[in-house]
């Protein structure tokens, strides 16, 4: 899920504020210390509980101060060891082992070890509310073999259960066995192996977390600690990125090389790579028309996505593959599409002329359209009220859905008022993301597979347009029974052509992760020049890999050491 970190629609006060003679007091700034924004609060609540949702748990808890035993880095579609040195699969898709890493230690210096991983696994099973991921929904049992390796035995062959095992936080069972109650613990003071555990300041505007002093990865982190100010509007985020107050942040700015590079070009620097997923417009089963495969296929047709991205997006990104695949799954793509194929692209004669098919005409010439009934066909377009780029990417395609008749227009929602109708499939069409891993079984799963199809009404996580598909079904079983890489890609091409027949969702646009740095301070950060990890600080566990690449610059360090 992407972060709700948007620019308003201020840029004429941003540029203001920004324009010479406007003068800020600058905080003071010690050596060593990383200003991050990645929440939005108003204030904070002290909660380091890993297995919270972020919003709830303070960032950078799951990853920062507790590790995963493994990190897919999305940028080279590798698993990176981390507290696991490596894992094998056994008797097919049936039963992964992972090997535990030597010599971590806690932050309060206890041994970790395999035992501490076995404890993480059957806490969850204890207590199920702490399983937001469903993981003993497809595990068996999780054991230790002798060797001091942890066999994870599966109920069924699931392959794609591995990125879900490999990024749980791990806790240790000497503390949390104590607690009374795991569920409701805010744990304000973490016992990690993470680079970052010591809180050594919380207040409610202001709070930063000291460096592990028994950290296992030998000279790191290099920063000394973390400090988070309090922003509660995206505004804010953006005039502390502009005026140099903030060192890392993962926004959505608009025009950023004018407003936040142009500001400081030496030190200001930011990095969108494009391979997280698409953003789809999902079309609702709940609507009739929509049941229509011409119709959701003339939808697409008459969006312009390059406008789309032109006017909402500031051109950050590009329009969406023929089957909505990011460039994160490039290597997934079916061999035999190209841009341009199938429906994913604008053509509005196509479109009016699937409409005319469908049997929805216009009432009169260049009126809007009706449907088979004679009832109007008027639509709705849900979106987040304050995710501006969305908001605009919606005014764009519900202008041009007019275009060829169909009556849309955008209506926004606040986020929890607007994920709950999503979720509950109580919409017409919304804009919305989906599922990101390493291989695409998830983006298709939460797309077209029956058994993710539940009753209007009911919360779904995945699947809100209420959408399921047989073959798709089979093809989705078959990957989870293998961890052939030739054959997933097989499955994978297959699962794209049913795509394309059925457009079960609308993909518009590929979804940026969004990061900006500033290099005044510290260096070190990912880029397109030195694609380590990506540099989003929205995407945990990668951020580990990023805190642990960073080191101050060397004016700062120059500072610290004459101190």
């Amino acid at each position: 899920m992407r972060r709700a970190v948007h620019a308003g629609s201020t840029v004429a006060l941003f540029l203001l504020l920004c324009l010479p003679g406007c003068r800020r007091n600058e905080p003071e700034f010690r050596p060593g210390v990383l200003t991050v924004a990645q929440e939005q609060q108003s204030s904070w609540v002290r909660n380091f509980h890993p297995f919270l949702p972020m919003g709830v748990a303070r960032w950078p808890t799951s990853a920062g101060i507790y590790e995963p035993l493994m990190i897919f880095n999305r940028i080279n579609g590798e698993y990176v060891p981390w507290l696991a040195t490596g894992y094998s699969w056994s008797g097919g898709a049936d039963r992964v082992t992972f090997t535990i890493r030597d010599g971590v230690r806690w932050s309060d210096g206890t041994p970790f070890s395999a035992e501490d991983v076995v404890f993480t696994f059957d806490l969850l099973k204890k207590k199920p509310a702490l399983d937001t991921g469903g993981i003993w929904k497809f595990l068996e049992s999780v054991q230790l073999d002798g060797q001091g390796r942890v066999v994870m035995r599966f109920q069924r062959p699931y392959s794609p259960g591995l990125m879900t095992l490999a990024h749980l936080p791990i806790v240790p069972a000497r503390v949390w066995r104590e607690i009374e109650d795991p569920v409701t613990f805010s744990n304000p003071n973490p016992v990690a192996t993470g680079p970052f555990t010591e809180v050594r300041h919380f207040g409610n505007q202001v709070w930063e977390i000291g460096r592990n002093p028994h950290y296992w990865q030998k000279g790191q982190p290099k920063v000394e600690a973390l400090r988070f100010p309090a922003f509660p509007t995206n505004e804010q985020v953006t005039l502390a990125l502009i005026h140099g107050e903030v060192d890392w942040a993962g926004s959505f700015i608009p025009a950023i090389d004018r407003i936040f590079v142009g500001r400081d070009p030496e030190h200001h620097g930011y990095w969108f790579p494009l391979v997280a997923g698409s953003i789809y417009l999902y079309p609702s089963q709940r609507v009739p028309a929509f049941r229509d495969v011409r119709v959701r296929k003339a939808l697409s047709l008459a969006i312009d996505r390059e406008m789309v991205i032109r006017v909402a997006l500031y051109n950050y990104t590009k329009p969406a593959e023929p089957a909505g695949l990011s460039d994160g799954y490039a290597k997934w793509r079916h061999p035999g599409f190209g841009p341009g194929d199938g429906w994913v692209h604008y053509d509005p004669k196509a479109a009016e002329k699937l409409l005319d098919e469908a049997g929805l005409k216009r009432q009169g010439e260049g009126g809007m359209r009706s449907g088979p009934d004679g009832n109007p066909l008027e639509l709705e377009i849900s979106v987040i009220a304050g995710w501006s780029d969305w908001v605009r990417a919606c005014q764009v395609m519900a202008r041009t859905l007019r275009a060829v008749g169909i009556d849309a227009k955008v209506k926004a929602y606040d986020f929890t008022g607007w994920f709950q109708k999503v979720q509950r499939g109580e919409f017409d069409l919304t804009m919305g993301w989906t599922d990101d891993g390493p291989t695409p079984y998830h983006v298709f799963r939460g797309i077209m597979a029956t058994e993710t199809v539940l009753p209007f009404g009911e919360a779904s996580y995945a699947n809100w347009h209420r959408f399921g598909n047989d073959e798709a079904d089979k093809l989705l079983h078959r990957f989870e029974r293998t961890v052939d890489g030739n054959e997933q890609r097989e499955i994978a091409w297959r699962l794209q052509e049913i795509f394309l027949a059925e457009a079960p969702a609308i993909p518009i646009f590929l979804n940026p992760s969004w990061g900006q740095y500033n290099t005044k301070r510290f260096v070190g950060w990912p880029t397109a020049g030195n694609p380590y990890a990506r540099l989003s600080p929205n995407h945990p566990p990668e951020t580990l890999l990023v805190m642990t690449g960073l080191k101050p610059a060397p004016a700062t360090e120059a500072v610290r050491d004459n101190q």
